[in-house]
């Protein structure tokens, strides 16, 4: 055991929120969540880890509800148009809540800032991870969230352009997630898609290999 680590009480709760996180589409309506709680959420999100301390994620709180709704609208119009994409599957994903916009305490928009370009430690062959980055704000967010008792979906149902013009947003910035957080009925004990079986979660014994790819699908 390292001398620099926590204690079993300390560990097992790291742990356990790690599993108990879900990506919420259910909230309890007109709830709030306390100014305390947020900035504590987005000092946790601001701690992530970031490629060069580029620390390139924007947060954008949508207070107002006429932009709350139009949101909603952009998030709506893309999930009939994903419906659509998947063919057989259409009716089956139309089903499925994918979003509480409308529903959630706070709504929040995080953002890739402008001029990325400048920022060349560690992402001169690999631009992306400042993505990677703003992921990493996100679930260090999600994660202090189910902490708080608080729960988070992240919703990537968009058109990233069109946000990105209603949010008056500079050239370069894009539009990551559209974050529905709050207080919510209950934590389902397993992922919302596995539920509702969309999908199923792969155990981890076929994702992880040795020295070289072996092809598991």
């Amino acid at each position: 055991m390292s001398d620099h680590a926590f204690g079993p009480s300390e560990r097992r709760a790291v742990y356990r929120v790690i599993e108990e996180r879900r990506d919420m589409r259910s909230f309890v309506r007109d709830a709030v969540v306390p100014e305390e709680t947020l900035r504590r959420l987005l000092a946790a999100a601001h701690a992530a880890p970031n490629v060069g301390l580029s620390q390139p994620w924007r947060f954008i709180r949508i207070t107002d509800p006429t932009l709350r709704h139009s949101i909603h609208g952009l998030v709506d119009d893309e999930r009939r148009r994903t419906g659509a994409a998947l063919g057989e599957r259409e009716d089956e994903f139309l089903s499925l809540k994918v979003d509480g916009v409308l529903d959630c305490a706070e709504l929040l928009v995080v953002a890739l800032c402008e001029n990325r370009e400048r920022f060349v430690f560690g992402r001169r062959t690999m631009p992306q991870m400042d993505l990677a980055s703003v992921a990493c704000a996100i679930e260090n967010m999600w994660i202090a969230a189910r902490a708080e008792g608080l729960g988070m979906g992240w919703v990537s149902i968009f058109d990233p352009v069109r946000l990105a013009v209603l949010l008056d947003m500079p050239e370069g910035a894009e539009p990551v997630a559209v974050l529905c957080l709050g207080p919510v009925p209950a934590f389902p004990d397993r992922p919302v898609l596995e539920i509702e079986q969309w999908a199923r979660r792969r155990p981890l014994s076929e994702l992880v290999t040795e020295n070289v790819w072996r092809v598991t699908d």
